[in-house]
């Protein structure tokens, strides 16, 4: 029986809780594929699993991250999809497809939706089955290492700026953390959109990065209060949307920020998700407060065509071989790498 090596929780902790195990390939079954995988993209949600949520339940043992490259290798009976020897991008969001959620095209409401490598099975493996429905083709412009950085974060920015904030063109948005995965993507997108991008990175060199990429503004978190330096650069009248991700460390801050009507949009809580509101301000300023997670399939592979016309850049930072991956989260969790991470399988 033909093996392949994969990246395995069997319980939280620090890096040594990361464990390199052999296992069977996998075979598709119906209406699936199987995906030799070329290239694996971390996320932070990687680095939550590995070290566990309070109150949350991972199912382990479970094989690591979200995102991957590949090429379809084998078929499962039924699919018409795909074929053979295509390179694909794995989506990383399975749901049911029968429910109302999902056939309005909202899958990531869907009841029974799973992302991988966070509750089922993911792409650290050298070999992944997946439903047919989530594999797409790799934009051409990208190479595997590129493209297998792109998926998780885009599809929630885009949710997040596009859906659940509405941001439009003239709008004034602050990005919190630009040079992360979730917010390079949103800094891209918002400047797609045609709104006014204020965004935050630490230290010169992402504020550079950050720069290249399309921010009209970026602020030195490490050496600046964004809030006073919103408020100078707005002439006091605040943003129309602020992009969170953070959580506890910005939070109030990202509220004093906003103009009245004003949108925050959070997908995360990087810094802990304990915090304070004063209702007082939430509803005398009209201000809204909106979660997001994920985004749908039809809105990321309307966003592969945007990286096929060039209009966006995949913002990778290194690759690392899989036997590596002990690093590779030692850098996610520093923050020291200058865009996406990335595991050579």
């Amino acid at each position: 029986m033909a093996t392949m090596r994969c990246v395995v929780v069997r319980e939280h902790g620090g890096f040594d809780r990361l464990r390199l195990e052999e296992r069977p390939v996998p075979e598709p079954q119906a209406k699936c594929v199987r995906v030799h995988v070329r290239a694996v993209g971390l996320n932070h949600l990687d680095t939550w699993v590995r070290r566990g949520v309070p109150g949350h339940t991972f199912p382990l043992p479970l094989v690591m991250s979200s995102d991957a490259a590949g090429v379809v290798d084998a078929l499962g009976t039924g699919v018409t999809s795909v074929r053979e020897g295509d390179a694909v991008l794995v989506l990383p969001g399975v749901s049911c497809g029968a429910c109302e959620a999902c056939q309005s095209g909202h899958d990531q409401l869907c009841r029974d939706y799973h992302i991988l490598g966070e509750s089922c099975d993911g792409t650290s493996a050298e070999f992944v089955c997946v439903p047919a429905a989530n594999v797409a083709p790799m934009p051409k412009r990208l190479s595997f290492e590129q493209a297998a950085s792109v998926c998780l974060a885009f599809q929630t920015a885009w949710n997040m700026l596009v859906r659940r904030a509405e941001l439009r063109a003239g709008e004034t948005v602050l990005v919190h953390a630009g040079m992360s995965g979730v917010g390079s993507a949103a800094v891209q997108i918002a400047k797609l959109l045609g709104a006014q991008v204020i965004a935050t990175a630490g230290g010169p060199e992402k504020c550079a990065k950050v720069k290249a990429l399309g921010a009209h503004h970026v602020i030195d978190s490490r050496a600046q209060d964004f809030v006073a330096a919103v408020k100078a650069l707005t002439g006091k009248a605040g943003v129309n949307v602020v992009f969170e991700h953070t959580g506890a460390s910005t939070f109030d801050g990202s509220l004093k920020v906003l103009q009245r009507g004003g949108r925050l949009v959070t997908c995360g809580a990087t810094t802990g998700g304990l915090v304070q509101l004063s209702l007082h301000a939430l509803f005398f300023k009209s201000l809204s407060i909106l979660g997001s997670t994920m985004g749908s399939k039809g809105d990321l592979r309307h966003v592969l065509r945007l990286f096929d016309q060039g209009r966006f850049e995949a913002v990778l930072a290194r690759t690392l071989p899989m036997a590596e991956v002990g690093e590779a989260h030692r850098l996610l969790e520093e923050r020291a790498a200058l865009g996406k991470l990335v595991l050579l399988p």
